[in-house]
């Protein structure tokens, strides 16, 4: 019996190792195989993504397009040129802005929050893009990873779709037209482009809808609040049903700032404290001496037609001094109010010309332009 026990431990022991024998080259086959496998596999994967690429790219938008040469709105100002009385638009109020009139502080706060390795990249940001793409197979959209130059291309040259052709479409371009232009020009172009709320479209027609100021004179606090806009335009609005949301937002533009070295912490502690309090311009309409604008308007849309004074970018100086219209009208209010009870005045206008030119100094064509009771729009001076 011990004997039958010894020759089977020693035919196992056969089978064993036979078994090893024939299973050890199989192994290193794989082992020895495995980088042939991982080189193949990226080859096909490169020419399958530049494959994939080349299909989306055809027949992209030309990248010099980026650079805008229409759209933007027309300025009515005063004689002296310091007084915007109206911009017309047809759609988007959008005025052009160049980087030197620009703070660097809204700058700072823009780079800091949208796009922080704007200065680094080459158009895109890598680990950006995975996130993106991860995004439109767990949740059916792409979104997020964007840098400055992607958003750029996304709101000039193509749309807000969110699918994978645009994703590459707008990849192609942003690295093209990061060949073509410097970050300076590039950042100029998107603070021109970018949405701030309603018909608010580039930095100068936000400083001025918001604070009615122009760009170069934006205090720190107010750049933080507009860099944070273009996120949400409606949701930080401060026209919008919630008219404190903007301060979350701009405290997030103020610690990316602090963290990227654009601030100091005492800074950012003053930013915050002061957001809650900050006053935004009305919501009334901003157009400043109507009548006059809108006879101003009439003559432009004669002369050279509707499309180029909606989107031509004018620059129209007027004969109106500013300071002697706001006079007027105070007059004219004034002087309604004392007869309009006893003798049932409602309603009144004025026109002052330069005899010796023949200018309109001032035009004032109702009490109040407004109005709906007494037809406020009718100019009655003529």
């Amino acid at each position: 019996m011990q004997r039958f026990a010894t020759m089977m431990l020693m035919i196992n022991r056969r089978r064993f190792g036979r078994y090893q024998s024939q299973s050890q080259p199989l192994f290193s086959k794989l082992i020895n195989f495995l980088p042939r496998l991982i080189f193949f596999g990226l080859i096909f994967g490169t020419i399958a993504t530049i494959a994939l690429f080349l299909w989306y790219s055809r027949d992209l938008p030309d990248p010099n397009a980026i650079q805008r040469q229409e759209g933007f709105s027309t300025q009515i100002l005063d004689r002296d040129s310091t007084e915007v009385l109206f911009d017309i638009f047809e759609n988007k109020n959008r005025q052009f802005t160049p980087i030197d009139k620009i703070p660097q502080d809204l700058e700072h706060a823009t780079v800091a929050v949208e796009d922080k390795d704007f200065y680094r990249h080459q158009g895109f940001d890598f680990l950006g893009m995975l996130r993106g793409f991860s995004r439109l197979f767990t949740r059916g959209r792409a979104q997020g990873g964007s840098t400055l130059t992607q958003q750029l291309v996304k709101n000039v040259l193509l749309t807000n779709e969110r699918s994978l052709p645009r994703k590459i479409r707008e990849l192609v371009l942003a690295v093209e037209i990061e060949r073509k232009f410097n970050k300076d020009e590039i950042l100029q172009m998107y603070l021109n482009e970018a949405p701030y709320g309603g018909t608010a479209w580039g930095i100068a027609a936000a400083a001025e809808t918001y604070f009615d100021k122009s760009p170069d004179e934006l205090s720190l606090v107010e750049s933080v609040i507009l860099a944070g806009m273009p996120q949400a335009p409606s949701l930080y609005s401060p026209y919008g049903n919630n008219p404190l949301a903007y301060v979350a937002r701009a405290t997030a533009v103020a610690r990316r700032m602090r963290e990227d070295g654009y601030i100091s912490t005492d800074q950012e502690k003053d930013i915050v404290a002061q957001l809650p309090g900050v006053k935004f311009q009305p919501t009334t309409s901003s157009i400043k001496a109507p009548h006059f604008v809108m006879y101003v308007k009439e003559q432009l849309i004669d002369l050279w037609g509707e499309d180029v004074v909606e989107r031509g970018g004018l620059k129209v100086t007027t004969s109106l001094n500013w300071d002697l219209q706001s006079k007027a009208e105070n007059i004219i209010a004034d002087e309604i109010d004392k007869v309009a009870g006893p003798m049932h005045i409602t309603n009144g206008a004025s026109m002052i010309l330069d005899t010796n030119t023949g200018e309109i100094l001032s035009m004032v064509g109702s009490r109040n332009f407004f109005a709906t009771d007494n037809d406020g729009q009718v100019n009655v001076n003529l």
